[in-house]
């Protein structure tokens, strides 16, 4: 099993890299600026967004995943109108901090978004305990669980977003 260090991938036209650095990350933004966080699966892509201030990240909406493609010009289409200045992909690590099958299949995403958004920063933040802390306060809170699993995915971005936002705020 590979142990992840900081990720570092190799720089396209705008010299910007994919990191797992907040520092690198922090130093590719404006001063300010709507974020999204992006928790990723196999079967639905989460999205939040932040304020420009970065105090406080919200649930947007729960995306179905289809071909990448497509799933890209709906991905597209929200960055666009919601005006971001840098994406936070949640970073699925096993629990022992080891790469998984889905931490592969959420760098390859990562790495097709940054071909087409070549000026778009990427941080990938450590996401293992996301959707359980999501899915512990919507039981908490009474949840049906058709109702959890229409939120889970959103939330969960939401979660994932609000972890790096109070990072680069420090």
């Amino acid at each position: 099993m590979l142990k992840p260090a900081s990720v570092r991938f190799s720089p396209h036209g705008s010299g910007f890299m994919i990191t797992t650095d907040i520092a690198i990350f922090r130093n590719k933004l404006p001063d300010g600026g709507r974020l999204a966080g992006l928790d990723v699966g196999s079967k639905t892509i989460g999205l939040a967004v932040c304020d420009a201030g970065w105090v406080i990240a919200s649930s947007a909406e729960t995306l179905k995943r289809t071909k990448f493609t497509e799933d890209f010009q709906k991905l597209s289409s929200f960055i666009a109108t919601q005006n971001i200045k840098g994406l936070v992909v949640g970073h699925p690590l096993s629990m022992d901090g080891t790469i998984s099958p889905q931490t592969q299949s959420v760098r390859g995403f990562a790495r097709n978004v940054e071909r087409a958004l070549p000026d778009l920063p990427i941080l990938l933040w450590d996401e293992r305990w996301s959707t359980q802390a999501v899915t512990r306060t919507l039981i908490d809170a009474d949840a049906s669980r058709k109702r959890r699993a229409e939120l889970v995915d959103k939330l969960a971005a939401s979660y994932i977003l609000q972890g790096a936002i109070d990072g680069l705020r420090w």
